[in-house]
């Protein structure tokens, strides 16, 4: 009876404190763990393996990216942050679901609840830090197609890492509000993720739209020209044209994955009225969870099959450790 009344206030104090009253304190109690026994199981034993590869896979990248020496160094910091945000989850976020996961199991309310809390301010901080990024790499896709030669002169390393570092101050400021106030971090979020989605949208849109247009005023031009024009030029701007289309839809394909991972989560976090208080819901975010932890394992994927660049020199750096 003592440990049933101990487990209710450290649950109390931890929502007060937390200024929330939704899932924790049922994922972390006695009675509900025992319930979903065997889901908990599967999904320690899941996000163990899933923690493993994330790591693999995203310090694999890090390492391409360092030895990479053709793509554009601000291009490259952008794919970079991205890659140690993903690092971060297989690193550090992972590991703590699985700590709140085995924690619930054994009756330790106390260790749940506070790696649970961990693991949102973390977590948090690194979705955040993911979503601006992308957006961020959607901009640089579309002002590299806009600009043309004066693109090099105004995309610079040094504002990209200014860019960076703020995504990150930016997102570890919000994080910690959490501890304050829990619907001031849901509405952040929501804001996050309108701002970038829309942002990325438009740029892609901006983006493809401008080379069906270029592309439509160069066959004009070859139309109304004498043909004087060298066959030369007019397979370089061809080919420059498809490199950057190229380009635009390889990075297109990290929001993409993005948006998929994160939807699951980001339904579960937007009705938590609906779902608040009841079993099946409580779980069911569980897996969003890990549905949201699987993209930083898609993402070193998607480098290696979209950006030739980056699976060369992985390709590359396999050969090496091989030796």
């Amino acid at each position: 009876m003592k440990s049933i009344i101990k487990t209710m206030t450290v649950d109390r104090n931890f929502t007060e404190v937390g200024g929330k009253d939704t899932y924790e304190g049922q994922i972390c109690s006695v009675h509900f763990s025992k319930q979903i026994y065997s889901h908990l199981v599967f999904l320690s034993g899941f996000n163990v393996l899933l923690s493993i590869f994330i790591c693999l896979g995203n310090g694999l990248i890090l390492v391409a990216l360092h030895k990479e020496s053709t793509l554009h160094s601000p291009s490259k910091q952008l794919l970079r942050s991205l890659a140690i945000t993903d690092l971060c989850v297989g690193i550090v976020t992972d590991p703590l679901s699985i700590v709140y996961w085995v924690s619930s199991l054994n009756d330790l309310t106390t260790v749940c609840l506070y790696a649970l809390s961990t693991a949102f301010v973390i977590g948090y901080t690194l979705t955040t830090v993911s979503l601006l990024t992308t957006s961020a790499i959607s901009v640089d896709r579309l002002l590299a197609v806009v600009m043309g030669v004066r693109y090099r002169q105004t995309v610079t390393l040094k504002r990209v890492y200014g860019t960076v570092i703020t995504f990150w101050v930016l997102a570890s400021v919000a994080s910690f509000v959490y501890i304050k106030s829990f619907q001031f971090a849901v509405r952040f979020m929501h804001t996050v993720i309108i701002v970038s989605l829309t942002t990325s949208m438009f740029s892609y849109t901006k983006v493809f739209l401008y080379l069906r247009q270029y592309g439509n005023q160069i066959h004009d031009k070859e139309l109304s020209r004498d043909r004087q024009e060298l066959p030369s030029v007019k397979k370089l701007r061809q080919v420059r044209m498809a490199k950057q289309k190229k380009a635009a839809s390889s990075v297109m394909w990290i929001q993409i994955a993005l948006i998929v991972c994160y939807l699951p989560y980001g339904v579960v976090l937007a009705l938590p009225k609906v779902l608040e208080k009841s079993q099946i819901p409580v779980l069911i975010r569980q897996y969003a969870v890990v549905s949201s932890y699987t993209n930083s394992l898609l993402n070193p994927l998607l480098y290696c099959w979209k950006i030739k660049e980056v699976r060369l020199a992985v390709m590359r750096t396999l050969r090496a450790c091989r030796r």
